[in-house]
């Protein structure tokens, strides 16, 4: 799950969410929220026991309403969290005291609204994503490829979509094997040495390297495409193939110029690199 997508702030506070399309509904992480409004060291137990004392006064439904989704947690892993759509979320607020309960009401109200917009207007979200890279240094020219790419992504795993390729787990299967086949590193490998814990690796690509992985992926799915490439053994046959031509183009290159295509260079903060050259 991509950080960009799933984090969302709210003042100085960062609120995992995740985004249910087939109800069209934002969940946000109660722990979050808790945090958020109270500014507690401990917003688990502040949780827990909130919890605790809504059952004990016949609030039930609303503790039942709270899901356990896993989510990204501050070690990078995914953990169980209980998340709760806008409606439960209201009523949990008026459980906890705090002056920030109204100005956190109008943000839960806008973020549903933004999402409405761009389920209308698609144009819309494209252009936050623009601008979230442009504030984050990015050039036009590296906005540009990066959007090139996902739209070539996008195609892809459309088709899987549509030639029985369902499970989240064979999507992150066919997407290795294409990322190891043109670039001789796994996706986690390739994270590993740009220095990535739960950033999206796509976000801290040069030009070159998003590129590459966009031949990759248009070649995979022409090839699909040509023998109707149906179910994970015929896609994983196309993968490899895409992924090869993806990888002849890229030692051509290297060849002429010398140059690494696949490198360490990644757009992270400076103070996140020193803590990366600390680590290892």
């Amino acid at each position: 799950m991509d950080k960009d997508k799933v984090l969302v702030a709210f003042e100085n506070h960062e609120i995992r969410r995740f985004f249910d399309e087939k109800n069209e509904t934002w969940y946000f992480s109660v722990v979050d929220v808790v945090a958020a409004l109270t500014d507690s060291v401990n917003p688990a137990v502040y949780w827990r026991v909130l919890k605790k004392r809504l059952k004990d006064e016949g609030a039930t439904e609303t503790v039942t309403k709270c899901n356990a989704l896993k989510m990204p947690a501050a070690d990078g892993k995914s953990r169980l969290t209980d998340m709760a759509g806008t409606e439960t979320l209201l009523r949990l607020i008026q459980s906890i005291p705090s002056p920030k309960a109204e100005p956190f009401k109008q943000w839960l109200a806008k973020v549903g609204y933004e999402r409405i917009q761009d389920m209308g207007d698609p144009a819309r979200s494209l252009d936050r994503a623009r601008e979230f890279w442009r504030q984050h240094g990015r050039s036009e020219k590296w906005i540009q490829q990066r959007m090139m790419g996902q739209e070539t992504r996008n195609k892809l795993t459309d088709y899987w979509k549509d030639h029985e390729i369902k499970k989240e787990e064979e999507y992150a299967i066919l997407t290795n094997i294409i990322h190891q086949e043109w670039s001789d590193v796994t996706v986690k490998e390739h994270k590993k040495i740009k220095g990535l814990e739960t950033q999206n690796l796509r976000d801290h690509m040069s030009e070159a390297e998003l590129i590459f992985t966009a031949l990759a992926e248009l070649s995979t799915r022409q090839i699909a495409e040509s023998v109707d490439a149906t179910g994970m053994k015929d896609n994983k046959i196309a993968g490899i193939k895409g992924g090869r031509i993806a990888k002849k183009a890229r030692l051509e290159l290297e060849a002429k110029t010398g140059k690494k295509v696949v490198t360490g260079e990644s757009f992270l903060p400076p103070a996140a690199k020193r803590q990366l050259t600390k680590k290892t």
